[in-house]
């Protein structure tokens, strides 16, 4: 299956990351023709501007529903060879970039071990410090209608339980709607990642205040 919308995407997350000063340790884009699906996964370091998070992880999702629907719409794209595919020809979807934000914690500097203390307080105490950056999530993200959660695991040591792994993901749709050219597209593309990023910085501004507050009590 070909995408050069979504091709077309991909280039505009590349140069307007690269417009920020915003470097990836990873870009890569994947397809998958059993289910006729395609995205973009990148990855951003946090080291140097978080004590507790090790990176950034964004995910784009698309589809060839997507990219039919947006064919249909967009001036240009008569000669897309989606367009000659039979079984999306009833597709009546609104096309939208289904997007997947994760921070990933470092788990030892959130969970610092204790010689003083005994048993599982470090999963007793990353329990109070994840549910004061849930709420404040909740509030920063009310506007945006989206699912945040968090994703973990547990291991055990000689010192009790703690958590191996601490990552908060959060879900976005874009819908794009009526959309007349692909530089339309691509300009919405850029204004929902500046808003993805600036988002993003905020919710590992509160997660820094929090954390240090926490690790030092």
């Amino acid at each position: 299956m070909h995408y050069p919308i979504f091709n077309s995407i991909v280039k505009t997350v590349d140069s307007n990351l690269e417009l920020r000063g915003v470097f990836t340790d990873k870009f890569r884009t994947w397809e998958n023709n059993k289910i006729n699906a395609t995205g973009l996964e990148l990855e951003i370091e946090l080291s140097n501007f978080s004590s507790f998070m090790k990176s950034l992880a964004i995910n784009f999702d698309w589809d060839s529903f997507r990219e039919y629907s947006l064919a249909k719409q967009i001036k240009g794209m008569e000669s897309h060879p989606i367009l000659k595919v039979e079984h999306l020809k009833d597709n009546e979807i609104i096309p939208s970039i289904d997007v997947e934000m994760t921070w990933l914690f470092d788990d030892e500097s959130c969970q610092p071990t204790l010689p003083d203390l005994h048993g599982n307080y470090r999963v007793e105490r990353a329990s109070l410090w994840m549910e004061n950056i849930s709420k404040q999530v909740n509030n920063l993200l009310a506007k945006d209608d989206i699912i945040t959660r968090w994703h973990v695991e547990i291991e055990g040591d000689e010192n009790g339980k703690y958590l191996s792994a601490i990552n908060l993901i959060s879900y976005f749709q874009y819908q794009i709607t009526s959309p007349k050219s692909l530089n339309e597209v691509n300009q919405f593309v850029g204004r929902r990642l500046q808003d993805l990023l600036v988002k993003a910085n905020k919710v590992i501004t509160l997660s820094n205040d929090i954390l240090d507050k926490s690790v030092a009590a």
